[in-house]
């Protein structure tokens, strides 16, 4: 029997395993982590799930796509909220990068482009003339973009956004949370698919009261 062969065999033998493992109840510790003490939400009577992520993150970069289809089929009782992680001050800059766009009336605009100038054009944002041309290209006017990246409005949602980081216990992106009470890491999440699989099962478990 050549490798191929064997490679294929195998792989038919292990299928029904990795069926059943794919269909397994997500565990506590294993594919997801309990927060205690609970964080407070902001979406009153709704379950609010929040992704953590840093603009900077290949592998939030390529969550995008995939999630942006997921929050469309969300139920009217989901509410899906991004927060910049902010682990340290490069984090920070850019957490308020993402408030400005924000503040401005942009970030829906310019979520995704954004990312795409850093991971395949791979803009330097560090670099302020190169940042204010690439805004100049998006149309929007670096003098209010820098009045509103040194608002206080926005470095309170940056100050809000480092607590949040601590409190919820990131500590890499792309991390997803539902509703204060439990996390998802890449790594418990194993694939892409996988963490929003098992957040899928935790809004059931927070629908429920649990």
């Amino acid at each position: 029997m050549d490798y191929r062969r064997r490679t294929l065999v195998a792989a038919l033998a292990l299928a029904p395993l990795a069926s059943f493992a794919q269909a397994r109840r997500p565990a506590p510790g294993v594919d997801y982590s309990e927060l205690k003490p609970a964080q407070p939400v902001e979406a009153q009577g709704k379950i609010e799930v929040l992704e953590f992520f840093w603009y900077g993150c290949p592998h939030c970069y390529t969550l995008e796509p995939l999630l942006e289809k997921w929050v469309a089929r969300l139920p009217a009782d989901v509410r899906f909220r991004p927060v910049p992680a902010v682990l340290n001050e490069g984090w920070a800059r850019e957490a308020a990068v993402f408030y400005s766009f924000e503040a401005l009336g942009v970030l829906e605009r310019l979520h995704r482009p954004f990312y795409e100038a850093i991971h395949r054009e791979r803009l330097n944002t560090r670099d302020p003339e190169t940042f204010a041309d690439w805004l100049r290209k998006q149309d929007v006017d670096p003098k209010r973009y820098e009045d509103a990246f040194k608002s206080f409005g926005v470095q309170s949602k940056v100050r809000r956004a480092m607590q949040q980081t601590a409190a919820y216990r990131i500590d890499g992106t792309p991390a997803l949370a539902v509703q204060g009470r439990y996390t998802v890491s890449a790594e418990q999440g194993r694939t892409q698919q996988g963490m929003l699989n098992t957040v899928d099962y935790l809004i059931g478990v927070a629908r429920k009261g649990g």
